[in-house]
């Protein structure tokens, strides 16, 4: 790992308290990148900051972001400042913003497993966690995946109901999928953790955005380093 990154993490944690920077720790070491989310077109505010609350209670940190029709927007009020801890990701450069999210999943080894009440998919309960890592689509509030999402799904994933309306609110349904998920994935032997690079980019990241005047003190850090070395 570089040297450098290490002693610049260990210089600016003395700008945050010792707790703070304990849970920097504490939560780093639950984060994972075994799942990811992708978020296709999500219009309401209040929907789509609860997911990214609940990406970041659940410990997933990369969150993708399709804006094909509609922009998100994130309600601050909701989010209580959970965005700023996590990766994301926005498509919203070409036609085909989905295909565009689901290419670069699919090069960092993802499965794209759409979520649908109306698929013959697994249930959280059921969806194997074992085959690799899986970045599950959720849709908008109306419609749900598009037809081009479901036709770029390797797999479906579905929330199992009894009564008469067809589907749970985008929210409660990123919610009970991401819940369960994360629990199986605690309870098995999987590799699920981010690396410990990853932590320190993380880390180093989450240490700017705590710090006032951040840049200058890396700079000033930067200058007496070269130096000294």
């Amino acid at each position: 790992m570089d040297q450098f990154k290490l002693d610049l993490i260990a210089h600016l944690s003395e700008f945050v308290t010792e707790n703070r920077f304990k849970q920097f720790k504490r939560v780093l070491a639950e984060r994972t990148r075994h799942i990811s989310v992708i978020l296709e077109d999500i219009y309401q505010s209040q929907n789509a900051s609860a997911v990214i609350r609940t990406c970041d209670c659940a410990g997933i940190q990369d969150v993708h972001i399709v804006e094909q029709w509609n922009e998100f927007e994130i309600n601050r009020d909701v989010t209580l400042g959970s965005n700023q801890w996590l990766n994301l990701k926005y498509y919203n450069q070409s036609i085909d913003n989905i295909g565009d999210a689901v290419r670069e999943l699919k090069n960092n080894g993802y499965r794209i497993v759409a979520t649908s009440p109306h698929a013959d998919g697994k249930t959280p309960e059921s969806f194997d966690i074992d085959s690799g890592r899986a970045a599950i689509m959720f849709g908008s509030e109306v419609k749900g995946l598009s037809d081009r999402a479901m036709e770029l799904a390797d797999e479906f994933i579905r929330i199992p109901m009894v009564g008469f309306t067809e589907s749970y609110n985008i929210s409660v349904s990123a919610a009970i999928v991401l819940y369960q998920l994360r629990g199986r994935l605690n309870r098995s032997d999987l590799t699920w953790r981010i690396s410990e690079e990853e932590r320190a980019d993380l880390l180093l990241n989450w240490l700017r955005i705590s710090i006032k005047m951040s840049e200058k003190i890396e700079r000033h850090f930067r200058q007496d380093y070269d130096k000294t070395f």
